[in-house]
């Protein structure tokens, strides 16, 4: 591989939609343009959402889009690394059990960066069973520094947080016996030599959070970019696309030059009606071309639209 490694790391908990393909081929051309090579993560660890045939289907979708990856890794089969990290951090004396649930934080009243509930981390300290981390019925969290973290984004957006404070030390294992989201992505990107991370800023509010866990776990730290977002009008309010539009029911009504044509319009990488394969942009490929704004798309039963206010 190059010294220069990207990764695109998609949750198969359902079928590729816009905003899967925008985020593929954003992380996609920026890796090409600068020689680097991308590594395709299919993040399947949730027991309840997570599916074989949807994870098959990513692979399949992405390469029918045209994106070609260099190693595709599905973290199902990473299970020993995940295990080595959290005897790490038990060894470190920084796992405890928490009994909080949802209702729990929701009666906190503090709300996190993202809309979600904080947690006051006032379950640290509380022992783990006899047996250790492996034997313990309840979910487990780490405690993270409580310090401030400023990540670097290359697309200007502040990270600067103290994630103990915005959203209480994070679930590393949850309840079911899976490992949670936070650790096993810093894991995989450090296992991998993932040097650049590019994904939507819906993500932004969390990286403070995988770099403070990062540091614990003593693993580097990659450089981050954070793209615009594809959104929807659902009930009153803007939400991300995701899910509502399918990939099945796009290749219904479009062919992959033209689905790519009308992402990189989007993405303010090609005049409307481009019909394009991601390979002819990879030599104009810019930053500086690349939309900042969020766009709100509109799908009328047979095609995506723009919507303008």
């Amino acid at each position: 591989m190059n010294n220069e490694i990207s990764r695109f790391a998609p949750s198969t908990t359902g079928p590729a939609h816009p905003g899967t393909l925008l985020a593929a081929l954003l992380c996609w051309l920026d890796a090409r343009s600068r020689g680097a090579d991308i590594i395709l993560r299919l993040e399947n660890l949730d027991p309840d959402r997570c599916q074989p045939a949807f994870a098959e289907a990513m692979i399949t979708d992405l390469a029918w889009l045209g994106l070609s990856f260099d190693v595709v890794e599905w973290q199902s089969q990473q299970h020993a690394r995940h295990v080595a990290a959290m005897d790490y951090l038990a060894d470190k004396g920084l796992l405890y059990p928490s009994t909080f649930s949802r209702r729990d934080l929701e009666m906190l009243g503090r709300r996190t960066p993202d809309g979600g509930w904080a947690y006051d981390n006032r379950e640290r300290g509380k022992p783990l069973p006899v047996g250790g981390w492996r034997a313990c019925t309840e979910p487990l969290r780490v405690q993270l520094p409580d310090e401030e973290f400023s990540p670097l984004d290359e697309s200007g957006c502040d990270l600067r947080q103290t994630p103990t404070l915005a959203f209480g030390d994070p679930i590393v294992r949850r309840r079911d016996g899976a490992f949670a989201y936070h650790l096993v992505a810093v894991v995989d990107d450090a296992a991998c030599g993932v040097t650049h991370v590019v994904r939507g800023r819906d993500i932004a509010t969390s990286t403070a959070t995988q770099v403070a866990l990062q540091q614990v776990l003593g693993l580097p730290t990659p450089q981050y970019r954070h793209h615009f977002l594809l959104l929807e009008q659902r009930e009153r309010k803007l939400a991300k696309l995701h899910g509502s539009i399918g990939l099945p029911v796009l290749r219904q009504f479009y062919d992959a030059p033209t689905l790519c044509g009308w992402l990189a319009h989007v993405a303010g990488l090609a005049p409307a009606g481009t019909t394009c394969l991601p390979t002819e942009l990879v030599r104009d490929f810019s930053w500086e071309r690349v939309q900042t704004h969020d766009v709100l798309v509109q799908w009328n039963g047979q095609e995506l639209m723009v919507a303008h206010d």
